[in-house]
Formats: C-alpha cells, sequence, structure tokens
C-alpha cells in the first residue's frame, strides 16, 4: 500500500520553496523600482484521489508515479501582460536551481478549446535528510485573462465531464477570443498601464484615497493567499 503522506512529502516540500523563490524574483524587480513579470505565484500538490484518478486514466502504475506523472507538484504564476509571460520562461530557463525538460507554449498554438497559457516541467532537487532527491514539477504561466477564462472553463469540465454542450463549447470559444483581444489591447497601451501603476502604487501622498487602499488592501490580500 502507498505511504503517500511519505510519497508527497518532498513535492510539498518542492513547492514551498518554489513559491518563496518566484515570489523573491517579484520582490527584487519592485526593490529596484522595476516593472516585476510576475504578478502574484500560486503552488499545490495534485490531491491523492486526482493522483489515483489520473493514474488509472493514463495507465501509470505506482512504481512509475514519480517519472512519469509529471505534474504532481504544480505552481501558476500570473503576469500582467502576454511579454511578461515570455519573460518569466527566460528567467526559469536561465536559472541553475531548476532546468526546464519540457515547454509547451498554448499561447502561439492555443488549444482548439481557446486555453491559453505556456506550460514548463522542470527537473527540480529538494534536500531531504536521506540526501538529494530530483523531482519533476509542472509551472503554468498565464495572465489573468487567460487565467480567469482557464477557471471557468475547468469548473464546466467538471460539471459536463469534457462533453459539453454545443452552445457552451462555442461560448467558452467566444469567450476566449474576447479575453484574448483584452490582452492584446492592455500590451497596445502597457507604457501608460505601468507608469499609472507606479504613480498609484507610490500613493502620490493620497493615503486617504479609498482606491489607493483598495488597491493596497488586494495586493496583501494576494500576498496572504500565496
Amino acid at each position: 500500500m502507498t505511504n503517500w503522506d511519505e510519497l508527497l512529502a518532498p513535492y510539498e516540500q518542492a513547492v514551498s520553496e518554489m513559491k518563496i523563490k518566484l515570489k523573491g524574483i517579484r520582490k527584487q524587480f519592485r526593490e529596484q523600482n522595476q516593472h516585476a513579470p510576475i504578478e502574484f505565484v500560486t503552488g499545490r500538490v495534485k490531491p491523492v484521489d486526482s493522483i489515483k484518478t489520473k493514474a488509472k486514466v493514463r495507465g501509470i502504475s505506482m512504481e512509475n508515479l514519480e517519472e512519469e506523472m509529471q505534474d504532481i507538484a504544480g505552481l501558476r504564476i500570473m503576469c500582467q501582460f502576454v511579454d511578461d509571460i515570455y519573460e518569466v520562461v527566460h528567467i526559469i530557463k536561465n536559472r541553475k536551481d531548476m532546468t526546464v525538460v519540457q515547454e509547451r507554449d498554448y499561447i502561439s498554438h492555443n488549444k482548439e478549446s481557446g486555453y491559453r497559457s505556456y506550460h514548463l516541467i522542470i527537473e527540480y532537487p529538494v534536500q531531504l535528510v536521506t540526501g538529494e532527491k530530483k523531482l519533476y514539477a509542472e509551472i503554468q504561466i498565464r495572465t489573468l485573462a487567460m487565467n480567469f477564462w482557464a477557471t471557468i472553463e475547468h469548473s464546466l469540465n467538471y460539471k459536463y465531464q469534457g462533453e459539453f454542450p454545443a452552445e457552451i463549447n462555442e461560448r467558452l470559444k467566444n469567450a476566449s477570443e474576447a479575453a484574448n483581444l483584452l490582452d492584446e489591447e492592455m500590451s497596445k497601451i502597457r507604457e501608460e498601464i505601468q507608469e499609472a501603476q507606479h504613480l498609484f502604487s507610490h500613493g502620490r501622498g493620497k493615503t486617504n484615497d479609498r482606491y489607493y487602499q483598495d488597491f493596497l488592501a488586494m495586493r496583501e490580500q494576494w500576498n496572504k493567499d500565496e
């Protein structure tokens, strides 16, 4: 019988360490008064029931689980702009503490469903009392618009088990196109947005401004949720 606590403990450690490191990248950019390509980071270890279900569907044995299931540890990086995604990919590829072994660009080549995201499979070494253990983790990098669409699609997929009614499927594709248009339009006025955010984040002395306080509260909540 599989000892799931023992099996998943290194993955929990990996997710925790990588979240700290990725958030550290964001902090370094902000400390240098530069635009941070990383807006926020989330992470999780796949639940046991999900691992069992996927293993059954994919025909993966428990003996080969760690080698063949590469998304037991998962991280998601949110970016403001599409260009930020490619900058984050470049940063990750140049790190010495993780190795990219596979990548899928679902932004330049989005799925037929309308799904858009950039996926990296990395090999990450965790230090255990028994020595070093290398394991796989998946990093998904998206804009906020891409993530909104993917979250809705995932919820509907859970309901319909992938068999979407034709009307729902068409509306999802239309929504994906709208999200893509939003990303494109925001990219066109990127400099204006960044200048406004810089002024806003520094408050311009408006410590009593309600919108500024809402902005600070939202960012604080994001950091807590991470």
